[in-house]
């Protein structure tokens, strides 16, 4: 299998008190409303927002990147994102050290695969997707936020996009259904 897409990039947002907004896995073909809803409405007022992956267009990562979006390449992009974006960036936010990774293979085994390969990185926060599972939670001391899927949905999962809030060395991420429902987590 090709290797697609550049290995690592680096980008730093600066700022103490920092919103950001994350999604994954839409899996779209053209930019459409649902997305422009996520981006203007979900995820307004974010001083930055992230896509871990699976845009699977240009027209999709061109709206994106419009919009100001930091993304990485997923395992269903076609050829054009895959050589556009790379496959992780290491994003810093305010005190806090980001990698942004889509993710591959099954989903047991997942996050250790991905702290695998970005653990040499020391990030504080590991932002990813694939699974289509919300998450946010420590796994080997590393936090970890999965936002899920963002993408309508193709079963009888819900989509879903998240916010991680940081404050000093406070962290809090928040899963948001696309339909508009707020659930909480914090550390």
């Amino acid at each position: 299998m090709r290797e697609r897409g550049s290995p690592t990039r680096r980008g730093t947002i600066r700022s103490q008190a920092m919103k950001i907004g994350v999604l994954s896995d839409t899996h779209l073909r053209s930019p459409d409303p649902w997305l422009d809803r996520i981006l203007d409405d979900l995820l307004s007022g974010s001083d930055v927002i992230l896509h871990a992956g699976d845009i699977v267009t240009r027209a999709v990562l061109e709206r994106l990147e419009e919009s100001g979006v930091i993304a990485v390449c997923g395992n269903m992009d076609d050829y054009e994102v895959a050589d556009a974006i790379p496959q992780v960036r290491i994003v810093s936010a305010g005190t806090k050290k980001i990698a942004l990774i889509h993710g591959w293979g099954a989903k047991e085994g997942l996050e250790q695969r991905i702290l695998d390969r970005v653990e040499h990185e020391r990030p504080d926060i590991v932002v990813y997707g694939h699974s289509h599972v919300p998450f946010w939670g420590k796994v080997g001391g590393i936090q970890m936020f999965n936002p899920g899927s963002a993408g309508p949905s193709r079963s009888a999962g819900k989509s879903t996009v998240g916010v991680l809030e940081i404050l000093n060395d406070h962290i809090e991420g928040t899963i948001l259904p696309v339909n508009g429902c707020r659930v909480g987590y914090g550390n």
